[in-house]
């Protein structure tokens, strides 16, 4: 049997003496796309920090790829492949698209960086055509995009995305999550932090359910997407 591609066990964290997340497990395999869902507050930031190596573990193990990588830095981590797009966009406003982009490929895959802009122009189109325009001048749906690509020109094996559908329109949603559905489809994994449940349990193969820094509930999206027990109590629906 393969070994997941993410795999984390009995993992704590925290700030000070505030521990938020207590004692879980998650693993994502290669070639699918697992959500984490739950509503402000309750730990989803802070599991992605941790997996980023901005936030050290408390205690527990983090397995990516087949190594222990809870004790090593942010650059060590993003050189192995796992890829961390945060909350809130946070592209270089005073950069253009092009120069945003590039950054993304600084740790990782500097070497392939034009292949890997054509590949990111070719999911995301509109981002060639604002190929030399100022990122703070862009849509938040395009510095959306743009904040995905720019994850995407390090080469991802496991593409984490921090609430991307976060103040979009509906519209934009509906296109976000049909993109997400594009970089999978091409051969990336990914895991996709949200607290859009309808859309994330439609596009994901398995789910975990994040209350109180613990997960409450793990299976295939399709079996959550059906319990409507499961809904009430534990996402508000």
């Amino acid at each position: 049997m393969t070994a997941p591609l993410l795999a984390i066990e009995g993992l704590r964290a925290g700030y000070g003496e505030t521990e938020v997340l207590r004692g879980i497990d998650l693993t994502a395999n290669a070639g699918e796309i697992v959500t984490v869902l739950g509503s402000n507050g309750v730990g989803k930031s802070t599991l992605n920090r941790t997996l980023s190596g901005v936030l050290r573990a408390q205690a527990g193990t983090i397995r990516f790829d087949g190594a222990s990588i809870e004790r090593e830095s942010c650059a060590a981590i993003v050189a192995r492949g796992l890829i961390h797009v945060p909350e809130g966009r946070r592209v270089f406003p005073n950069l253009t698209v092009r120069e945003n982009l590039d950054l993304g490929s600084y740790g990782r895959a500097r070497e392939r960086r034009s292949q890997n802009r054509e590949r990111v122009f070719g999911i995301f189109p509109r981002l060639r055509e604002r190929f030399s325009q100022y990122a703070g001048t862009l849509s938040g749906g395009e510095q959306q995009m743009l904040a995905i690509g720019r994850g995407l020109m390090a080469e991802p094996k496991l593409l984490i995305l921090d609430e991307p559908s976060l103040g979009l329109s509906p519209l934009l949603v509906e296109e976000l999550f049909a993109l997400i559905g594009r970089i999978h489809a091409d051969g990336v994994a990914v895991m996709l932090v949200e607290q859009n449940v309808v859309q994330s349990l439609e596009l994901a193969d398995r789910a975990y359910i994040l209350a109180e820094g613990h997960f409450v509930m793990s299976g295939r999206a399709a079996e959550i997407a059906a319990d409507p027990e499961l809904k009430r109590t534990y996402l508000g629906l």
